[in-house]
C-alpha cells in the first residue's frame, strides 16, 4: 500500500517564507521553434542591457545625489521606475495604474504573484522592496534588486533587532518600503491571507508619527489562450522555464496595479492592520 502524500499546509497555516503550493503549475515549456526562440533571446538580452546600463547610471547618480540628498532619492527614484518601464516596453506586457501614490511616510504593501512585480511595481511608483535575503543570489533577478536597492531580511531572531532599527531608517529617510504580507507567490489567481506578524514593525516606536500604509492591488491578465496563471511563479517551479516562456509570448497580457487608499497605523493593533490592508487589496486583486 502506498502511504498517502502528507497534506500541504494551508494558506492559513503557512510560514513567512514557506512557499504556497496551490495546485500543479501550468505546462511552460512551449515549442518555441525558431521565431519564439529568436524573441526570447532578443528581449532577454535588451532587457539584461537595459538592467546593466540601469545599474552603472544609477551608481553615478547616487554620486551626484548623495551630497545634497543623504540617503533619500529624488533623482534615482524616477531613474529606477523608467528602467523598469523600459523593461515592460521591450517584453510588451501592458500595464495600467489606477490611483496616486500616498504623500504620507510609512509603507505599501501588496499581493505577490512572482518575480514580474518586481518590475511592474517599481514601474508603477517610486519602492524599495522588502525581500528575503536568498533573492540577493539569484542570477537575473540579483539584477533587478541591485537597480531597486531591495531591503533584505536574514530570518534570525538575533538580528531582528538590527534590522528593525534599519527598517526604521529607511523610513525615516523617505523610503517607500514594500513587502508582501502574504509570506509567499501565487498563482496569480488569488489573496492569500496577509500575516499579521509581518506588520509587527509599523508599531516601532522610532518610526516617524503619522506613518500610514498603502494597499497595493497586482491582477495580471493571461495573454490569449494561455492558462490564466501564465504569469503566476510559485511552490516549486523553477525560474528559467519560466522566464523563457514569458519572454518567448507573443502577444503578452496585460497587468492592472491599483493604489488604495492609505490606512494609517495609529488605531490599530497588527490584527486589525494586517485585516483592512488585506480587504482594500481583496477590493482590486485576482480572484
Amino acid at each position: 500500500m502506498n502511504e498517502a502524500a502528507p497534506a500541504q499546509p494551508s494558506a492559513s497555516t503557512l510560514r513567512p517564507g514557506q512557499p504556497w503550493r496551490g495546485g500543479e503549475p501550468p505546462p511552460l515549456q512551449p515549442v518555441l521553434g525558431v521565431t519564439g526562440t529568436l524573441r526570447a533571446v532578443l528581449r532577454g538580452v535588451a532587457i539584461l542591457l537595459v538592467l546593466l546600463l540601469g545599474v552603472a547610471a544609477l551608481l553615478l547618480l547616487r554620486l551626484v545625489e548623495r551630497p545634497f540628498a543623504g540617503p533619500r532619492r529624488p533623482l534615482s527614484g524616477p531613474l529606477v521606475q523608467g528602467v523598469c518601464r523600459l523593461c515592460l516596453a521591450i517584453l510588451g506586457l501592458r500595464w495600467r495604474r489606477v490611483g496616486k501614490p500616498m504623500n504620507a511616510p510609512g509603507a505599501a504593501v501588496a499581493n505577490h504573484t512572482g518575480w514580474l512585480d518586481i518590475f511592474v511595481l517599481n514601474a508603477a511608483m517610486p519602492v524599495f522592496f522588502v525581500s528575503k535575503a536568498e533573492v540577493a543570489g539569484w542570477p537575473g533577478i540579483n539584477l533587478l534588486t541591485r537597480v531597486t536597492d531591495t531591503h533584505f531580511v536574514v530570518r534570525d531572531p538575533r538580528l531582528a533587532r538590527a534590522q528593525a532599527a534599519e527598517f526604521a531608517a529607511r523610513t525615516r529617510a523617505g523610503h517607500r518600503l514594500l513587502f508582501f504580507p502574504e509570506g509567499t507567490s501565487t498563482d496569480g489567481r488569488r489573496v492569500l491571507p496577509f500575516k499579521p506578524t509581518l506588520f509587527q514593525g509599523f508599531f516601532d516606536p522610532a518610526l516617524p508619527a503619522g506613518l500610514a500604509l498603502q494597499p497595493v492591488s497586482v491582477r495580471y491578465e493571461a495573454p490569449p489562450v494561455r492558462d490564466p496563471r501564465f504569469y503566476g511563479w510559485w511552490g516549486d517551479m523553477e525560474l528559467r522555464p519560466h522566464l523563457l516562456a514569458v519572454l518567448a509570448q507573443a502577444p503578452q497580457g496585460s497587468v492592472t496595479v491599483t493604489l488604495h487608499e492609505p490606512v494609517p497605523v495609529a488605531g490599530h493593533d497588527r490584527k486589525s492592520l494586517a485585516a483592512a490592508c488585506e480587504r482594500a487589496v481583496r477590493t482590486g486583486g485576482p480572484g
